[in-house]
C-alpha cells in the first residue's frame, strides 16, 4: 500500500496556512488564490485547527455573519483529524468517508507537513487502478 507521503512528493512543498487571528475574508482570498477547499490554521508553528468552505458556508453564510469582521479562530474546526506521512492512502480514504471530511492534514511529529484531499487520493486510487487494468489487459491479451 502507497504512504501518503508518496502523494506529497507529487505536489507543491508548501503547507497553506491561514494564521487564527486573520479575517474569514483574507482566508477565503487565500482559498481563492491557492485554489485549494481548506487551509491549516496555524499559530507559532503550531496547528491550531482548520479552515474550510464548508466552515465558512456553515458558520458565515448562512448564519448571516460578516466574513470581513469575523476571525478564522471563531469558526475554524479546532479538532483536527490528522494522519502521519506513512499513513496508507486506502485507510485515509476510509477514514474521510467515514468521517464525512474532505481534508486531512499530514502531520510528522509536531509538524505540519501537507495537507491531503479527498481528491488527491480519488485520483491516485484511480490512477493505480488504471495502470493494474492495463497490466492485465496487456498480460491477457500479450
Amino acid at each position: 500500500m502507497k504512504p501518503v507521503s508518496e502523494l506529497l512528493k507529487k505536489r507543491a512543498a508548501a503547507v497553506r496556512s491561514v494564521a487564527p487571528e486573520s479575517t474569514v475574508f483574507d482566508a477565503l482570498h487565500l482559498l481563492a488564490e491557492y485554489d485549494v477547499g481548506a487551509l491549516v490554521v496555524m499559530q507559532d508553528g503550531k496547528l491550531q485547527g482548520i479552515f474550510s468552505e464548508r466552515d465558512y458556508t456553515r458558520k458565515i453564510a448562512l448564519q448571516g455573519r460578516d466574513s470581513r469582521h469575523t476571525t478564522v479562530r471563531e469558526v475554524m474546526t479546532p479538532s483536527v483529524l490528522v494522519v502521519r506521512p506513512d499513513s496508507d492512502v486506502r485507510e485515509c480514504m476510509s477514514l474521510m468517508s467515514q468521517r464525512k471530511i474532505r481534508h486531512l492534514p499530514v502531520v510528522d511529529g509536531d509538524r505540519v507537513t501537507g495537507m491531503i484531499s479527498i481528491r488527491d487520493l480519488m485520483d491516485d486510487i484511480i490512477a493505480d487502478d488504471e495502470m493494474t487494468i492495463a497490466q492485465l489487459q496487456s498480460y491477457i491479451y500479450g
